[in-house]
C-alpha cells in the first residue's frame, strides 16, 4: 500500500509559477506510475499529467502542455508539478495517484488547493 501526501498549494496571480511536491511512503514508490489530477468546484476530477516509473515517459493533458512539468525523484520517494504561467482556470484541488500504470490508479492523496487570481 502507498500513502501519498501533497504540499506546495496556494493562491497565486496569473502568470505566476507554483512547485506541487507528493511525498510518498513505502519503499516501492518506483514500481507505480504516477498521477496528477485535478478537481474544480462543479466539475468532475480530470487528468493533469502522468509520469512511467522510471520517469523517462510523460504525458500531459492538452489543457496544460508546454506550462506544467511533470517529474519524479524516486530516492526520495517524491513526484514533482512544476506549473509556470497558470491561469485562472487552473484553480483547482490538485491531487497525486499511484498505479501500475499511467492510465489506472489505485492510491490517490488528499489533494492540495491551487487558486489563480486574475
Amino acid at each position: 500500500q502507498v500513502q501519498l501526501v501533497e504540499s506546495g498549494g496556494g493562491l497565486v496571480q496569473a502568470g505566476g509559477s507554483l512547485r506541487l511536491s507528493c511525498a510518498a511512503s513505502g519503499r516501492t514508490f518506483s514500481t507505480y506510475a504516477m498521477g496528477w489530477f485535478r478537481q474544480a468546484p462543479g466539475k468532475e476530477r480530470e487528468f493533469v499529467a502522468a509520469i512511467s516509473r522510471s520517469g523517462g515517459n510523460t504525458y500531459y493533458a492538452d489543457s496544460v502542455k508546454g506550462r506544467f512539468t511533470i517529474s519524479r525523484d524516486n530516492a526520495k520517494n517524491t513526484l514533482y508539478l512544476q506549473m509556470n504561467s497558470l491561469k485562472p482556470e487552473d484553480t483547482a484541488v490538485y491531487y497525486c495517484a499511484a498505479g501500475v500504470t499511467w492510465y489506472d490508479y489505485t492510491y490517490w492523496g488528499q489533494g492540495t488547493q491551487v487558486t489563480v487570481s486574475s
